[in-house]
């Protein structure tokens, strides 16, 4: 009855793990390292608990992984994170979790795996055959780190068959997906495309695992996607800064027909401005960003879900989400426009406004009453506080070690380095060429937008990202005036 409380708490100390690698990027050596021994000392996976794979994947495998990468960094930019007789022990951690998701993807007819597992007794029997599409799919970053990191194939053999079996059974029509499988049958149960809750990371990760690993059918996937969803979800005038028309805006459609099955967007959604900044196409990203940092102003938060038609909120609650602070600090990287600082400014004001309570930041109950709940989501302090960071801290060495950076989807940081660019094993999945083919960093091509990593040109640096007339159609259209 309560749909923002979501069963992610595994009873492993999820908000100290999801945590560590922000403690390093601050620079707090003396509490990474006493958190990464706290974890070590007191955290194990041997429970009779279940959870969710795709949660349990991004906020504790992607945690584990990234911290133990910065521990053993040669070059230690972030300070001395390095633990006194280190063992690989968060790496083993690492695996000893990733071994009790392995169930998840046993007896499925269509290799997409189960949504739950129980870490000591496998899937459960009465587990449901349905799962969404982000949580089955977005598995491919994390362990293929793993695989690739203990010289096992395992781990990104499964969830890339995951990924190959989603992508086939996209529609002939539209070329989209929908939201919600049955991992049986493949039949699709829930036929909503768009771009927020169910769907998200799957688009991310088909980019960010070709950015990380190198393979080029990830990119193949990811640019035929994105060609599918300019087609068929955007709406408005073509150019984000010139033209008639409405502010662009990406909708919710029927993945068979692409007609419009309703007139809400969500806050998850908030991340593809961000996504759009990898690719290159920032025109695009600074008219969708406009609008949701135009309903953060009208509410000091961003309700869960917008309805744009009725210009109110359909669903109330704010868990203190961050993909509107990912998408402004990509832009202030790819834009340097100090616009998005004052953004950055305005949201970091109303979380302490708003959502400060005496031990922590609450969940906001309802964006109008400004009510709390008692929940401190661990992705608080793994991604919202870390954007907001380094947002402001342009010396920060992530900015400036000259070592290349990915964030996971819960916004752990990766370093980009060529151990991830060679698998050890030849076939990643049987009856393919031997070798799959990799495409260099700089080959980078996105298709089927404006601007392909033109950035924003220099005389409109320091005016607004948006001109002042299209700014204020956005604030009409979100009712701020």
């Amino acid at each position: 009855s309560n749909l923002n409380i979501n069963d992610v708490l595994g009873n492993y100390s999820l908000t100290l793990i999801d945590a560590l690698d922000t403690l390093a990027v601050m620079g707090n050596s003396s509490e990474f390292q006493k958190a990464v021994k706290l974890v070590i000392d007191t955290v194990s996976f041997d429970k009779d608990s279940t959870v969710q794979v795709f949660e349990a994947t991004i906020r504790v495998l992607g945690s584990l992984l990234s911290a133990h990468i910065i521990i053993t960094d040669t070059k230690q930019p972030f300070g001395d994170m390095t633990i006194k007789d280190y063992d690989n022990e968060l790496l083993h951690m690492a695996h000893d979790l990733a071994v009790r998701l392995l169930p998840a993807f046993e007896n499925t007819k269509t290799g997409i795996p189960y949504p739950r597992v129980n870490l000591k007794k496998g899937v459960p029997p009465d587990s449901n055959n349905e799962t969404c599409t982000a949580g089955a799919g977005s598995l491919l970053v994390e362990f293929g780190i793993l695989s690739r990191l203990l010289g096992d194939s395992t781990f990104e053999w499964v969830a890339r068959r995951a990924v190959k079996a989603l992508w086939s059974l996209r529609s002939n029509n539209t070329g989209l997906l929908g939201n919600v499988v049955n991992i049986q049958t493949g039949h699709w149960v829930g036929k909503q495309s768009g771009l927020g809750a169910g769907s998200d990371s799957f688009y991310e990760y088909l980019l960010k695992s070709y950015i990380l690993f190198g393979e080029k059918e990830d990119l193949e996937m990811f640019n035929d996607a994105y060609r599918n969803i300019q087609n068929h979800l955007r709406r408005g005038r073509e150019a984000c800064n010139e033209g008639e028309g409405d502010p662009p805006l990406y909708v919710n459609v029927n993945m068979f027909t692409g007609q419009l099955m309703n007139t809400w967007i969500d806050s998850l959604q908030a991340f593809f401005p961000g996504l759009q900044v990898l690719i290159g196409d920032v025109e695009d990203a600074i008219c969708l960003h406009a609008f949701y940092y135009a309903i953060w102003k009208r509410y000091g938060a961003l309700p869960e879900r917008y309805n744009w038609q009725l210009q109110a909120p359909d669903v109330p609650f704010y868990p203190l989400r961050p993909e509107l602070v990912e998408s402004t600090y990509l832009l202030y990287q790819a834009t340097k426009n100090p616009f998005y600082l004052h953004v950055g400014m305005d949201i970091l004001q109303s979380l302490e406004k708003y959502t400060k309570a005496k031990c922590g930041y609450a969940t906001l109950h309802h964006v109008i009453e400004k009510t709390k709940e008692d929940r401190m989501e661990s992705f608080f302090l793994s991604e919202t506080c870390k954007y907001l960071y380094l947002l402001f801290d342009e010396e920060n060495p992530l900015h400036k070690s000259g070592n290349k950076y990915m964030f996971t989807t819960e916004g752990h940081i990766v370093s980009v380095d060529e151990r991830f660019r060679n698998s050890l094993w030849q076939d990643i999945l049987p009856g393919e060429e031997d070798g799959a083919e990799k495409i260099k960093p700089n080959e980078l091509k996105a298709v089927n937008f404006s601007s392909n990593c033109n950035r924003v040109p220099d005389e409109r640096r320091y005016l607004l990202p948006l001109k002042s007339n299209y700014m204020r159609q956005i604030d009409r259209m979100v009712g701020l005036i």
